[in-house]
């Protein structure tokens, strides 16, 4: 396809100016690695919030989205929605302690929790593994989405894709680079933005078009299971290798979803008691307070106000290309772009695109960085190294980080395969980074077992059954919680003096006793704020599933719904505000 001087014109206007955004916040970025990777620690909730929108919104979600769509229609989206229940924990359990922790990367968390050489082991093991190996899948799985998108716009060819992605992040790279997290959070406004218009627009011209026929035209045309907020459940008795069937899943399925996977499984953006670059956004936010109301900002703005546009390109596909190879559904939503949009528009959307890659991108360079220059590098290598010094280290390692990820980019097949390894690979090891923080048993074998177990269950799984995912969840999750219970009780506890470093620190809630009748302290006459938080916790779900149905029942016409769903989203809003936030200001 060939673009309009128009089209490539804003597509140019565009990169000047993120580009330009970027190198303005250079001097700031090289003054010392927190400001490089935390931005001084000063960014506002609404700047975090936002940042932690736009890196998960990528080049490769929406066409995520029409894949899953396409498969098990709109219910389909269960396989992520499941994660606002644990987003909701993570805002309201852990938002206030990663900013508490006062340290550069959640990895570094490891020795200021856990003790010896276990602990040194688990951080320079978590700085590679996290850094390096799962960073480069998530750059690569991008990469991938976007390559699809140059093949279907311009006719790449596959075997030359390679090149262009080199060039987009080459790109990325160099104002990411210069810039560090404050510049990589400013552009993330601005490609929020565009990203997010871009897609609305689309999803409205393509609903409206001809072949469609508006909202109404677009149900008349398809199954009415398809559009279904929730799965049609199967009772019976269902076989473990039976896969997710079109418009009805089994009850284990969805069990696991609601379950079982929210609480079990780590993946970046959905980490269970936060961690990645959403922790990273809560350590870089003024103050407790604003680290709070970023996360609550984000998980709404992920689950409820991003998808429907999504969404709704993605049913529509379903009608204008059914001939679609099943590997190829996703393609639907770039098919769409290429088809439907005017001059001037095609490069909108392209732009919105790259806002979208790019915004991801520059954040996962920057995050796996910081585990190797903070967590590796000055932690085992150069531990006296000058904060110049680590500046240094940390724009050569964003440069070597995108070499590794291109590398890793030709591995990936599809985005949903992609997607159910990282579920799968990290199945179990929640509990243990969620009870870190709320019972002083937990140490470093814990949380080095349940990272090495799902690992070896999935090979079990995966080479000698036929059992598929998400069934393969139950098994995992329950083998590595007996392997890390059993490796909490076999090994010592962590060293007195680092828990009560900790714990003088962070002053959590939960099982701490011991600890604080070392320090003196009588944790009973402190007053447990779990009640509140759990109440807050029920209540974030409630106002998050009320706004993502909500606006659903408002695209879809059901008036009824929507009211139904807005007076549960204004009650849990209003109450969250009442006995949450207000509360947390005050202390």
């Amino acid at each position: 396809m060939t673009l309009h001087i128009i089209d490539w014109s804003i597509i140019i206007l565009f990169l000047l100016l993120i580009l330009g955004i970027g190198l303005t916040y250079t001097k700031q970025a090289g003054k010392n690695v927190e400001s490089f990777f935390l931005g001084g620690r000063n960014l506002p909730w609404w700047i975090a919030g936002t940042s932690m929108v736009a890196t998960t919104f990528a080049a490769d979600t929406p066409l995520l989205i029409t894949e899953l769509v396409a498969q098990n229609g709109i219910s389909g989206n269960w396989l992520w929605w499941n994660g606002l229940i644990g987003g909701m924990l993570a805002t309201f359990f852990f938002a206030k302690l990663w900013r508490k922790a006062n340290i550069i990367t959640d990895v570094e968390l490891t020795e200021l929790r856990y003790s010896g050489k276990p602990a040194a082991f688990l951080r320079g093991f978590k700085a590679v593994y996290l850094g390096i190996f799962m960073n480069a899948v998530i750059i690569a799985w991008v990469n991938v989405a976007l390559g699809a998108l140059l093949h279907v716009f311009f006719g790449i060819p596959e075997n030359q894709i390679i090149y262009y992605l080199a060039g987009a992040m080459f790109f990325v790279m160099i104002y990411s680079s210069f810039s560090g997290l404050l510049g990589i959070a400013m552009t993330d406004l601005i490609q929020f933005i565009v990203a997010m218009t871009g897609c609305i627009v689309l999803a409205i011209i393509v609903v409206n078009s001809e072949q469609i026929g508006g909202i109404t035209g677009l149900q008349e045309k398809l199954p009415p299971e398809l559009f279904q907020f929730f799965p049609t459940l199967e009772l019976s008795t269902e076989s473990f290798v039976e896969t997710t069937q079109v418009l009805g899943i089994g009850f284990a399925t969805f069990l696991a979803f609601i379950a079982v996977q929210w609480w079990a499984s780590w993946y970046p953006g959905a980490e269970p008691g936060g961690g990645g670059y959403v922790a990273q956004r809560m350590m870089s936010a003024k103050n407790e307070e604003h680290a709070i109301k970023a996360t609550l900002f984000f998980q709404i703005a992920h689950y409820a106000l991003r998808p429907w546009p999504w969404i709704l390109v993605g049913l529509c596909a379903l009608v204008l290309y059914p001939d679609l190879s099943d590997a190829d559904k996703k393609l639907g939503y770039a098919y769409a772009m290429k088809d439907f949009l005017p001059t001037g528009l095609k490069g909108l959307l392209l732009v919105a695109f790259l806002a979208a890659y790019m915004s991801t991108i520059s954040t996962q360079l920057n995050w796996g960085t910081s585990y190797i220059v903070n967590d590796l590098y000055n932690r085992f290598i150069r531990p006296d190294a000058s904060q110049k010094q680590l500046v240094r280290a940390s724009r050569l390692n964003t440069f070597l980080l995108m070499i590794v990820a291109l590398i890793v980019t030709a591995q990936i097949q599809t985005l949903e395969s992609a997607f159910k390894f990282m579920i799968e690979c990290g199945a179990g090891l929640g509990a243990v980074l969620i009870l870190r923080w709320y019972w002083w048993r937990i140490n470093a074998w814990s949380e080095i077992v349940a990272t090495i177990a799902p690992f070896i269950a999935f090979s079990v799984i995966h080479f000698f059954t036929d059992i598929a995912f998400p069934y393969s969840l139950f098994i995992t999750v329950a083998f590595t919680t007996l392997a890390w219970l059993i490796a909490t009780f076999l090994t010592q506890p962590t060293d007195s003096q680092v828990l009560n470093q900790f714990y003088t620190r962070i002053q959590p809630d939960g099982i701490w006793q011991p600890v604080a009748n070392r320090l003196g302290l009588d944790i009973r006459a402190k007053k447990s704020q779990l009640p509140q938080l759990l109440t807050c916790w029920v209540l974030g779900i409630g106002l998050g599933y009320a706004c993502l149905f909500g606006i659903g029942n408002l695209i879809f016409a059901d008036w009824t719904g929507a009211i139904i769903h807005g007076i549960i989203a204004a009650l849990c809003a209003g109450l969250i505000n009442r006995f949450g936030l207000k509360s947390f200001e005050k202390q």
